[in-house]
C-alpha cells in the first residue's frame, strides 16, 4: 500500500511542480508544439490543437531513445509500454491494449507483416531510418480502421519524399552498444535530379549478441515454484521403488545438476538489415512518389531455458566478462542446434500520390502499399519447425473539402486486404485471407476559442478460413465527437466521446493449437461477435513560456471484450488458453510536465517528468499483462551544444493480476545522457543505461520471468547531417 502511496504523490508532485510533454524535451520554446501532425485526422493541425492525446518523438530525443526495434524505442513515450520478447521482437502497448488493437504503420500505410498474430513475431518497421514517430491515443483513429482501436503509431522515414532538396542531404548514425557487443549504422541519401524529381536511398546495418543481464534469466518467484515442485517430485519418487521411477529419478536428478543460467541471457541476439530506393515528382498540382523496401532480421527467441548451455561452456562464458566475439560464435554454434530462432522477411512496395484541385473540394490524395512477408522460425541450423506467410495489401484515398467559413472536412474510403497461412509444427492459427472495406469522414468547426470536431466510420469485414471455407462477416460502425475550449492563452481544455466497433481477428476467432513461444495452446472461437467500445477522454494542457503540465484522463467501456482466458487445463504438455469475450473496463491517466529552473546567459536546467496508471478489468476478474502504475523523472541541462540529462525510471509492483499469472516486482533504473554538437552536422552522444545494473521485468512481457530486461548498458553513438 505504501509503494501505491509513494507513486500516487509522486505523480502529484509532477502535476504540480513540471510542465511540457515529454517529445517537447529538445526545445526550451516549446516550437514542437506548432509541427503539424499527419497522424490521426486529414485535417491539418498541430500538435497543440489536438484534442486527445498525440506525441511526437524526433529530433534528439528520437535519437536518444531508438533501439532495435519499435515498442522499446517507443516505451518512454506517454502511455506506452512494449511486449518485450526479447531483443528481436518488442510491439508497442497503449493504455494496457495490444495486439490487434494497436495499428504500427509507416508512413500513413500499416506494417502489412505478421506482428500482431504473436509477440515473438517482430514488427518490421526500422526504428533507425524514422525521422519521426507519432503516437495517438485516444478515438481519432476512425482513419485507420477498427483493428487500431487502442492506438496508431505512425513512423515517418521519408521514404517517399514530400519535398525537392536545394542540393544533395546526408544522414548517417553509427552506433556501439556494450551490453550486447552490439553495432548500428544507418544512413540515407535525398539527391535532387531535376527541379521536380529527387531520388532517396536509405540503408540499415544491426548486430548484437547475447545480451548480459543482472542476475538469474528465471525470476524468484518462477524459482520458487520450480524448486518446490522438485522437491515435491523427489519426495514423490522416493515412495516408489520400482526401477522406471528409478530411472526416471536419476534423469530428474541429473537436470537438477545443470546449472541456472545468469548473467547473460542466451539466444537474445539480433541481426537486422534493411535496403530502401524511392522515387518521387513533385510539381505544383501533382505529386506522385514510389518506394521498393527490402527488410531481413535474424533474432532469437530467448527464455528456453531448457536447451541452456552445457555446465562447461556456461561456467566458460562467465569466467569472461569481455565475451569476444570468436567465443560468442562458439557459443552460439552449440545453441543452434536446440534454440529457436527467426529467420524474417519483407519485400515491400509504397505509393504514394496527390492531387491538387480547384472548386469544392482541395485536394486528392492516395496513400498505397503491397508487402510480401515471411517469417520462418528455426529449430536448429537449417531446420525449419514453422514458416508464417503473409501477403497483403493496403490503399486509403482521401478527399479533401475546401474549408467553407468556420467548417472543413474530408472524407475517405480504406482497403485492406491479408492473405496469411502458417504451416508447421506450431501452425496454431490455419490459413486465413481477411478483406476489409470502409468509408470514413472527419470533419472540424472553429469558432473562435471553442473548437467542435466529429468523425464516423463504417466498415465491411469478411474472415474466413481457407481449409474449411467457413466465413464470418462483421460490419462494424464507429463514431466519435470532441470538442475543446482556450479558456486563456495558457489554458486549454478538450474531450472525446466515442463508440467504436471491432471485429474479431482470424486468430481470435480460429486459432486451434500449440504456441510454443508464448508456452500456451491456443484456441480461438468462430462464434465470436464484435467487440463495443464506449467511452470518453478529457485533456487539460497549461503552457507558458518556462512551464506547461499535461494532464490525460481516459475511460472505456467494453462490451464483450476479446481476449485470452487461462483455463487452467492442459493439451500437448501447455497451459489451454482460450478467446473469449466478457464486458471490461480500461481507465487511467496520463500526467506529464516540464518546468525551466534555470535559466542562464550559457546554461539552461530543466526537471521535466512522466507518469501514468491504467487499470483493466472484466466482470469476472483482472486482465493478465497490464502495466502498473509508473513514473518517469529526469533533469536536462544544456547550452548550444552540449546537453546533459539524468533521469530515473521507476515501476510498481503488479499486484491486479489475472488467474494464473505471476505478479511483478518494482523496479528502478537510472540513466544518465550526454550529447555535443560540434556544429550543425555532427554530434557525438553517450547514453548510460541501467547505471546501477536493476534486475528488472517488465510486466506486459509475456516472458517476464524468463527474459529480464538488459543489464547496465553504454551506448556510444556518431550523427551527422550533411
Amino acid at each position: 500500500m505504501s509503494k501505491y502511496l509513494l507513486g500516487s504523490a509522486q505523480i502529484a508532485l509532477l502535476s504540480i511542480a513540471i510542465a511540457v510533454p515529454a517529445h517537447a524535451q529538445d526545445d526550451r520554446n516549446f516550437a514542437v508544439e506548432d509541427e503539424i501532425i499527419v497522424t490521426g485526422s486529414p485535417l491539418a493541425r498541430s500538435i497543440d490543437e489536438a484534442i486527445t492525446g498525440i506525441s511526437v518523438l524526433s529530433g534528439e530525443e528520437l535519437e536518444r531513445r531508438v533501439a532495435a526495434n519499435i515498442g522499446e524505442t517507443l516505451k518512454a513515450e506517454p502511455g506506452v509500454s512494449s511486449t518485450f520478447f526479447g531483443a528481436g521482437a518488442s510491439r508497442p502497448i497503449i493504455r494496457g491494449q495490444g495486439g490487434d488493437r494497436i495499428r504500427v504503420l509507416t508512413n500513413g500505410v500499416g506494417s502489412i507483416d505478421a506482428s500482431s498474430n504473436s509477440p515473438d513475431h517482430a514488427v518490421s518497421v526500422e526504428p533507425a531510418q524514422a525521422e519521426r514517430i507519432e503516437v495517438l491515443r485516444g478515438a481519432s483513429i476512425l482513419r485507420y480502421g477498427s483493428s487500431g482501436a487502442g492506438g496508431v503509431i505512425n513512423v515517418l522515414d521519408g521514404r517517399i519524399p514530400t519535398a525537392v532538396p536545394e542540393e544533395t542531404e546526408i544522414d548517417f548514425r553509427m552506433s556501439a552498444t556494450t551490453v550486447d557487443t552490439g553495432f548500428e549504422a544507418a544512413a540515407s541519401i535525398d539527391q535532387p535530379l531535376t527541379s521536380n524529381l529527387v531520388l532517396h536511398l536509405d540503408g540499415t546495418f544491426r548486430e548484437a549478441n547475447d545480451y548480459r543481464i543482472s542476475g538469474f534469466a528465471e525470476s524468484a518467484a518462477l524459482r520458487e515454484e520450480e524448486e518446490a515442485e522438485e522437491d515435491h517430485d523427489g519426495d514423490h519418487d522416493e515412495d516408489h521403488d520400482d526401477d522406471d521411477h528409478d530411472e526416471d529419478h536419476d534423469e530428474h536428478d541429473h537436470e537438477e545438476d545443470e546449472p541456472e543460467i545468469r548473467d547473460r541471457l542466451p539466444n537474445s541476439f539480433v541481426e537486422t538489415q534493411s535496403a530502401t530506393v524511392g522515387l518521387s515528382w513533385i510539381g505544383d498540382r501533382v505529386s506522385f512518389g514510389a518506394a521498393l523496401h527490402r527488410y531481413e532480421s535474424d533474432y532469437g527467441i530467448p527464455g528456453g531455458h531448457e536447451h541452456a548451455h552445457g555446465e562447461d561452456d556456461h561456467d566458460e562464458d562467465h569466467d569472461d566478462d569481455d565475451h569476444d566475439d570468436e567465443d560468442h560464435d562458439e557459443e552460439h554454434g552449440e545453441e543452434e542446434e536446440e534454440d529457436i530462432f527467426i529467420g524474417l522477411r519483407q519485400t515491400r512496395f509504397d505509393v504514394n500520390a496527390a492531387l491538387q484541385m480547384d472548386g469544392l473540394f482541395e485536394s486528392l490524395k492516395f496513400f498505397g502499399g503491397y508487402a510480401d512477408y515471411q517469417h520462418t522460425e528455426f529449430e536448429g541450423p537449417g531446420v525449419v519447425g514453422t514458416v508464417f506467410s503473409n501477403e497483403g495489401y493496403e490503399g486509403r484515398l482521401e478527399l479533401l473539402q475546401r474549408e467553407q467559413g468556420n467548417w472543413s472536412a474530408a472524407h475517405g474510403v480504406h482497403l485492406r486486404v491479408r492473405d496469411f497461412s502458417a504451416i508447421g509444427e506450431e501452425a496454431f492459427v490455419p490459413p486465413t485471407t481477411t478483406t476489409q472495406l470502409a468509408a470514413y469522414t472527419f470533419h472540424k468547426y472553429d469558432a473562435g476559442l471553442f473548437h467542435l470536431e466529429g468523425a464516423g466510420r463504417i466498415e465491411q469485414t469478411s474472415q474466413t478460413n481457407d481449409v474449411t471455407g467457413f466465413e464470418r462477416d462483421f460490419t462494424a460502425l464507429s463514431i466519435s465527437a470532441g470538442a475543446d475550449r482556450h479558456l486563456n492563452d495558457q489554458i486549454r481544455l478538450g474531450g472525446t466521446i466515442f463508440r467504436t466497433e471491432r471485429a474479431p481477428s482470424t486468430e481470435e476467432l480460429f486459432s486451434n493449437g500449440p504456441h510454443l513461444a508464448t508456452q500456451a495452446f491456443e484456441q480461438g472461437d468462430p462464434t465470436l461477435g464484435k467487440e463495443v467500445a464506449t467511452g470518453a477522454e478529457l485533456a487539460f494542457r497549461h503552457r507558458e513560456a518556462s512551464h506547461a503540465l499535461t494532464v490525460n484522463l481516459f475511460y472505456t467501456d467494453y462490451g464483450n471484450y476479446i481476449f485470452e482466458r487461462a483455463t487452467g487445463t492442459e493439451e500437448d504438455e501447455l497451459p489451454v488458453f482460450q478467446f473469449t469475450a466478457d464486458d471490461a473496463e480500461f481507465y487511467g491517466v496520463e500526467v506529464q510536465g516540464r518546468l525551466d529552473v534555470y535559466q542562464g546567459s550559457a546554461w539552461g536546467i530543466s526537471v521535466d517528468g512522466l507518469g501514468e496508471y491504467v487499470r483493466a478489468k472484466t466482470d469476472s476478474g483482472n486482465l493478465p499483462r497490464i502495466p502498473p502504475l509508473s513514473v518517469l523523472a529526469g533533469i536536462e541541462a544544456e547550452t548550444d551544444a552540449l546537453s546533459l540529462r539524468a533521469e530515473v525510471d521507476w515501476a510498481d509492483v503488479q499486484n491486479d493480476i489475472a488467474a494464473f499469472e505471476r505478479k511483478s516486482q518494482s523496479y528502478t533504473l537510472v540513466n544518465l545522457f550526454g550529447r555535443y554538437s560540434f556544429d550543425d552536422q555532427i554530434s557525438f552522444s553517450v547514453g548510460l543505461h541501467n547505471l546501477f545494473d536493476e534486475e528488472a521485468r517488465q510486466h506486459t512481457s509475456f516472458l517476464k520471468d524468463e527474459v529480464p530486461l538488459p543489464g547496465r548498458n553504454v551506448r556510444f553513438t556518431v550523427s551527422a547531417k550533411l
